[in-house]
């Protein structure tokens, strides 16, 4: 009943005339996402700033990222998605890019003495650039490469509507914007960017020599050791998300698989145990929001040598959502004939992270079958020894 009460009280908020998105000048360096929004909004975007944001968000989402577009590539290296160097920057493609007529809407703003004008756009732009702040495009594969986009921003309440502007040939009006409009047609979400500063699996794979494969091949934790015959590699096949964990304004959700484990044991006395010790995998995998319900190929190496002395190690899934660093104590366990001793290890992750799963799993749990398949939480994973 509260859901729909704040719905109605924001379309009565909502007016269906064309509008001036600022109601207020912007405070300098404010990075206030409403207010970048309403910016955008505010541009006199066309078909050549439509396809500089589809190409970023394309790029970012091929790099294995969520389909963003930060501010520090569009001002910086327009067209560029996350995961991109600055030598693959696409800038010369766009000869007026989106960049351009944000400096041109200042200019003109300033000249004219509006009160909608910062204090200082230099100052303003610079911390643009310097934020966090991204355009998310979700269902960005499903443009028809003319529509022009809803430009909305993330409430960051976990509702599931907001305000967004629609350009249409009158001006600028205030529309409500969900998710099945967003699945519809073309929606700019401003909200805030939160794996760029790690390496997707997609990344990782390109560090390795044998990426050039195709990109099929298996990513192996740092360390790796060549296998002999004593040895099998747990893989994690493939990665079903069955419901997304954020709010659809926030985006993708990020989730981070990590194991610890005791890599090529073959300890033959307790002396000898101080020769070995935990090794943790941690690897990031990015879902869409419409890839929830289909199998991902994963296809990551999370023990490269698991020997039979290795009874089991630990397994653990969070979806990112920041917060301070903490850590799981847990421990895995060996053999050394026939007596189990324990490696203690901690897990890192933050403490508003959603825990998906933690425990540790077994040895014979993975040789049930040559692919084994499992629950874990809300999300179902395929395993094989190789």
């Amino acid at each position: 009943m509260k859901k729909l009460m704040s719905f109605a009280a924001l379309a009565l908020a909502i007016s269906c005339d064309p509008v001036s998105p600022y109601e207020q000048p912007i405070a300098s360096g404010s990075m206030e996402l409403s207010e970048v929004a309403s910016l955008l909004s505010e541009l006199p975007l066309a078909a050549e700033q439509f396809r500089e944001v589809y190409d970023a968000v394309s790029s970012s989402s091929g790099n294995g990222y969520d389909e963003e577009y930060t501010m520090a590539s569009l001002f910086e290296c327009p067209g560029q998605g996350v995961g991109e160097t600055a030598a693959e920057t696409k800038a010369s493609g766009y000869p007026k890019p989106i960049r351009s007529l944000i400096d041109d809407y200042f200019a003109s703003k300033t000249k004219g003495g509006d009160a909608m004008a910062i204090e200082d756009p230099e100052v303003f732009i610079e911390g643009l650039k310097a934020s966090d702040v991204q355009i998310y495009w979700p269902y960005s594969e499903n443009w028809d490469g003319r529509t022009a986009p809803v430009i909305t921003f993330d409430p960051g309440t976990g509702a599931g509507v907001n305000y967004g502007y629609e350009m249409t040939s009158e001006g600028v009006k205030t529309i409500l914007v969900d998710e099945e409009l967003a699945m519809e047609r073309p929606v700019w979400v401003v909200n805030r960017n939160d794996d760029a500063a790690f390496k997707s699996i997609e990344m990782l794979r390109r560090e390795d020599p044998d990426w050039a494969q195709g990109g099929n091949v298996t990513v192996k934790p740092n360390g790796t050791k060549a296998t002999n015959n004593a040895c099998r590699t747990l893989i994690l096949k493939t990665f079903r998300m069955k419901r997304n964990y954020d709010p659809w304004f926030a985006g993708a959700s990020e989730f981070f698989v990590k194991c610890g484990a005791v890599e090529s044991f073959t300890a033959s006395t307790e002396a000898e145990m101080k020769l070995y010790s935990p090794q943790i995998t941690d690897f990031m995998v990015v879902v869409r929001r419409g890839a929830a319900g289909y199998n991902q190929n994963f296809n990551a190496v999370l023990v490269s040598e698991w020997t039979d002395q290795l009874d089991n190690f630990a397994f653990m899934i969070v979806e990112d959502d920041g917060g301070t660093k903490t850590s799981w104590k847990c421990s895995c366990m060996a053999k050394i004939e026939s007596k189990s001793y324990g490696f203690d290890m901690e897990i890192p992750f933050r403490t508003s992270d959603d825990v998906v799963w933690r425990g540790l799993l077994s040895r014979r749990y993975f040789e049930k079958d040559s692919i084994v398949k499992g629950h874990f939480g809300d999300v179902e994973l395929s395993f094989t020894f190789e």
